[in-house]
């Protein structure tokens, strides 16, 4: 009987560890096949576009009856903006990735120009900042378009350049005089948060084009410095640093957002409280739909939701990344590379300032928050990212022998081009060979130079006369020299 109770015990105890082995057999099996990140971009993409838009009617409901307005006003508004940018996420998905590199310095050029004239009577003030283009009932930020283009067409720069990346000055020019000029214009509207995440996106375009680390030293203190000068230089924003280093100070004022926020995510619990339960919509929490929807989704999904977004964000990072190394393009893997940092830091911040680790700056959660400009361009991140994941060398492969597949006969997805590397320009060949030292130049000279010499109007016969009769006088001479040494020798 103890031999086989001992035996059934074995048995239980071999079960998990062989069902832990066998489920991740199986999920590397499935990350090892050629598709597998572009499913799982598609997956991440889908999930925090329905937790976004449901997130949106929660946070934004309350408010707006309490307003005497429609409870779906706000979610009116985010359902079009998402459908417009389901539209371009699908236009970019076909996109050649070739045609969209070409296009990023006329998108750079257009940019600058739209932070320019928003600084114009052209441009409308919201929240403190003129940064803002209204059409009516739309409206439009153009520094989220901005970020795009300069991660595109910084990303297009350097690897053009990127023979000469170890001279400073091919290196710094021309990205980060046109990166400083527009730090410069989002910072008179004044807008912090764009300021950072532009930031962002030029710091991942150096570190991953291979910039020295001695570069990055530099720009660090540079960031401080300009931090330190900028919360000094407004008093709105010297509010906001010491409201993050001593809260209590400021309860009702500059501490109000961070302090109910914290009661917030305190309530949820473990499961929340459930959707459209929570409290902190009802006008405790400013911006509740926007920069602090972080908050609404630890109190009315608890601890459970609030890792579901950690989880989809870091889905996100290590997917990217995973897009970037398996390329073979080097502009795709600095892209890929650069917006996946942009996005996941942005979430970062974002949350960070949630939960009371960074001072408020006022930047919206990627694709759950609020916000028109922000959510159109974001998918259309998403889409070039899952583009870049379909110009993996394997998946290009697969794609063009065995078809597109159910996803891409579905999105009537085109087949990706193979990368192709510039060919090598060969080295120009010399006009003249150089002559050996100590012999008869006239001896060396090819017959197209002894032509070129006699000129283009002799015939044939006659270079081929002149060449003889040169041969047999400097034989005739090298004859005379010779009897003569032996004559007087």
């Amino acid at each position: 009987m103890s031999v086989v109770a001992e035996k059934t015990r074995a048995k239980r105890k071999v079960r998990p560890a062989g069902r832990v082995a066998s489920v991740r057999s199986g999920l590397t099996a499935w990350l090892s096949r050629p598709l597998a990140d572009f499913h799982l971009l598609l997956a991440v993409f889908g999930m925090l576009t329905v937790l976004g838009l449901v997130m949106v009617l929660s946070a934004s409901a309350p408010g707006q009856v309490a307003s005497g307005v429609s409870a779906y006003s706000v979610f009116q508004k985010q359902l079009i903006y998402v459908c417009v940018g389901a539209v371009l996420f699908w236009i970019v998905l076909r996109f050649p990735l070739r045609r969209l590199r070409h296009l990023s310095t006329a998108a750079m050029g257009i940019g600058v120009v739209l932070l320019a004239l928003v600084l114009t009577p052209l441009g409308d003030v919201r929240g403190g900042a003129k940064s803002w283009f209204t059409l009516g009932p739309i409206s439009f930020q153009p520094i989220e378009a901005v970020k795009l283009a300069l991660a595109l067409w910084g990303a297009h720069v350097l690897v053009t350049k990127r023979a000469l990346l170890s001279q400073y000055r091919h290196l710094l020019v021309p990205v980060v005089p046109v990166a400083m000029l527009v730090f410069a214009l989002v910072m008179l509207q004044p807008d912090l948060g764009g300021t950072i995440t532009l930031g962002v996106v030029l710091i991942s375009l150096l570190w991953f084009v291979g910039a020295p680390m001695r570069l990055f030293g530099v720009i660090a203190a540079g960031a401080v410095a300009g931090a330190v000068v900028l919360a000094i230089g407004a008093t709105y924003r010297l509010q906001r640093v010491t409201s993050f280093l001593n809260p209590e100070a400021d309860p009702d004022g500059a501490g109000h957002q961070a302090r109910q926020a914290m009661f917030a995510l305190a309530e949820g619990g473990l499961f929340g409280k459930g959707l459209a339960r929570g409290s902190s919509q009802w006008r405790y929490l400013p911006n509740v739909e926007s920069d602090f929807i972080f908050a609404v989704i630890g109190e009315e999904l608890g601890f459970v939701g609030c890792a579901l977004v950690l989880a989809l964000f870091g889905t996100l990072a290590w997917v990217g990344l995973r897009v970037a190394s398996r390329n073979t393009d080097p502009w795709i893997r600095i892209v890929a590379a650069t917006l996946t940092v942009w996005l996941v830091a942005q979430a970062a911040i974002n949350i960070g300032y949630v939960v009371k680790l960074l001072p408020v700056t006022g930047l919206t959660l990627p694709m759950i928050s609020s916000g028109g400009t922000s959510i159109v361009i974001t998918m259309i991140v998403f889409g070039i990212l899952a583009n870049c994941a379909r110009h993996e060398p394997e998946a290009v492969a697969a794609l063009r022998s065995l078809g597109p597949g159910r996803v891409g006969g579905l999105l009537k997805l085109p087949a990706p081009e193979a990368y192709k590397p510039a060919p090598k320009r060969k080295p120009v060949r010399p006009s003249t060979p150089p002559r050996a030292p100590g012999r008869n130049r006239t001896a060396q000279l090819p017959v197209m130079d002894e032509r070129r010499m006699a000129g283009r109007s002799a015939p044939p016969s006659e270079y081929r006369r002149r060449e003889t009769r040169r041969v047999n006088q400097s034989r005739a001479e090298l004859g005379r020299s010779t009897r003569g040494r032996g004559r007087y020798n």
